[in-house]
């Protein structure tokens, strides 16, 4: 059995059960310091060609837009959904992963009957939800949810840098790099660093306090537009 059927198969083995939205999910941005957690769900129709079976977290950018934008063609369903820092801070990062889960599947018109996740649970849908450790390397959909995921926050990211260019998040993309260490302890934080984080925690306030909206339905509106924008 090659790469492309292995990876295929819990896929198959849900359809042959009578499956027939059988939905990959997976999330972006846990581990970083700043910047919204991205959660993404996809739904292939039951004929799809497997074409992304390596290890989705080895991709290079220039590979990963080339399977974002081939997922996007070749997907029944592709939903999206973000938290931002400031509810990540209030509900903690695991939480806020999964509203951020629960706003890409609110997202899509097709009611997902089965989910493969990357070992995340939601009480919801406890009698049809598969969590497997390292779901991105076993799971056709959940390593293409894993890319969508990924190329919508680095695209975020890339953007919120030009509101905030000292501190290089198009580069480190808000991880705690030395880089972007050294810059919140010499500019101090930003509207988008994530306040209850370790690093972050206790650091003054720095540049940029009026360059980003303050409320949370502002700031989801904003990623929601540059969702758009990635997509035309």
């Amino acid at each position: 059995m090659d790469d492309k059927e292995v990876i295929i198969q819990i896929e198959k083995s849900l359809w042959k059960k009578g499956y027939k939205n059988v939905a990959g999910v997976d999330e972006a941005g846990r581990g970083p310091l700043a910047g919204p957690v991205v959660a993404s769900v996809v739904i292939f129709p039951l004929n799809v060609n497997p074409f992304l079976f390596k290890d989705s977290k080895k991709l290079n950018e220039r590979e990963r837009k080339r399977f974002f934008y081939r997922i996007l063609e070749e997907a029944k369903a592709v939903g999206v959904g973000f938290a931002d820092s400031t509810e990540i801070d209030e509900i903690n990062i695991y939480q806020a992963t999964l509203l951020a889960i629960r706003r890409a599947l609110s997202s899509i018109s097709i009611k997902p009957d089965f989910l493969i996740t990357d070992y995340i649970k939601l009480p919801e849908y406890s009698n049809s939800i598969l969590p497997i450790p390292k779901g991105d390397e076993r799971s056709f959909s959940c390593a293409c949810a894993s890319v969508v995921s990924k190329v919508v926050r680095d695209y975020i990211m890339e953007e919120l840098s030009k509101l905030f260019p000292e501190y290089g998040f198009e580069k480190h993309k808000g991880y705690p790099t030395k880089f972007h260490i050294l810059k919140i302890r010499e500019l101090g934080i930003t509207p988008i660093h994530r306040r209850s984080f370790g690093r972050v925690k206790g650091e003054r306030e720095g540049r940029g306090k009026n360059s980003f909206p303050l409320s949370c339905e502002e700031r989801l509106l904003y990623y929601r537009e540059k969702l758009q924008e990635l997509l035309r």
